[in-house]
């Protein structure tokens, strides 16, 4: 049987056992810092076992995801050498890529390929993972030179198994892209929720009527901010880079309306604006409001579910697959144009027994 081994046993590493348990039968350990998650994984059949300080308990495992902030990788990898054989592969799903995969060409012998599961939620701990989170989401990989191409397939069918994407992308350039797309963007997220908690009164007036739009806007600056100070000082130079040039951006739109220049304001908010509406699936703006799901990938699922809010008068304006969902909570985004619609179908598709994440 094909065993697996998990370091860091919440809801990335615990969706993973929850996937690969569910859907390679494999034979699933993990070790983590606390018990409460890791006798939870073994009380509902998702591990066969575990150790809070044992690496021995991976031996003869296939595979090893290191599933901890990405500094802490070369560290677990010192302690799994003495245990594992030499075709065991170790892979990590940390948001940053270049500087892990340099770190682990240290380690001569190891077979390593860098991962980055494009999925995730604002919720943490084993208890917000689910056997979906991967569902038709972007899979990163980079594998290092002792990587053959055999194994690299292998390991790609079993991304393909839990539900989704390998794409294969140089480290550097990963990392580039998740600067400008995820990373800066949280940065940005923290810093606007800072400045209106330092601009609000005693009254708190703007924590009162803070709308969608700042709550949508700020919803990532929720996430963990152990994960998040680990990430921005990993991708230190690209996030540097990439904020450089949002900040001069921001002055432009600023300056803009310091001169009284509503054309170049109105062309920068028009050309941003068509280039957001190219994306697959719309967010919510004002005048709409979305839905998030996790759907199991099956024939029909996506019929049952548009059958079962048409049937019930729900008005749908856009739908879609999110494949790139980082802190999205979702799969399948169903768009609305009321509230009220959208709680309505929200309501629907729970008594159906649907599990959905509400905007």
């Amino acid at each position: 049987m094909l065993k697996i081994g998990i370091i860091g046993f919440g809801l990335i590493g615990g969706s993973i056992a929850r996937a690969v348990k569910s859907r390679a039968q494999a034979d699933t350990v993990a070790l983590s810092r606390s018990e409460g998650p890791l006798k939870d994984g073994v009380s509902q059949g998702v591990l066969s076992d575990y150790s809070l300080d044992d690496f021995s308990i991976f031996k003869d495992c296939k595979y090893i995801f290191i599933c901890t902030p990405v500094d802490l990788i070369p560290q677990y990898v010192e302690k799994l050498l003495p245990f594992i054989g030499k075709d065991c592969i170790i892979t990590d799903v940390g948001s940053t890529k270049y500087e892990i995969y340099k770190r682990m060409q240290a380690f001569k012998d190891i077979k390593f390929i860098a991962g980055h599961p494009m999925a995730g939620s604002e919720k943490t701990g084993f208890s917000a993972a689910n056997e979906h989170l991967y569902e038709n989401a972007y899979y990163i990989l980079a594998p290092n030179e002792n990587i053959t191409a055999e194994e690299f397939e292998d390991f790609k069918k079993l991304v393909s198994l839990i539900g989704a994407i390998p794409l294969q992308i140089d480290p550097k350039h990963h990392d580039h892209i998740v600067a400008a797309v995820s990373h800066v963007p949280h940065i940005i997220a923290s810093a606007l929720a800072a400045v209106v908690k330092q601009l609000d009164g005693e009254d708190r007036l703007m924590h009162t009527i803070a709308a969608g739009g700042f709550k949508d806007t700020t919803r990532i600056a929720a996430s963990s901010p152990e994960i998040w100070t680990s990430i921005s000082f990993e991708n230190r130079d690209e996030i540097l880079s990439v904020a450089e040039r949002f900040v001069d951006v921001f002055k432009q739109y600023c300056a803009d309306i310091e001169n009284n220049d509503k054309k170049a304001f109105y062309e920068k908010f028009d050309d941003a604006s068509r280039y957001r509406d190219t994306f697959a699936v719309k967010r919510r703006t004002d005048n709409y409001h979305t839905l998030l799901m996790n759907i199991a990938d099956e024939q029909g699922v996506l019929a049952k579910i548009v059958s079962l809010l048409s049937q019930n008068g729900a008005d749908i304006k856009n739908i879609g697959i999110v494949n790139s969902r980082e802190y999205a909570g979702g799969v399948l985004q169903i768009v609305f144009e009321s509230k009220e619609q959208r709680d309505k179908s929200a309501a629907l598709l729970k008594q159906a027994g649907y599990s959905i994440k509400e905007n």
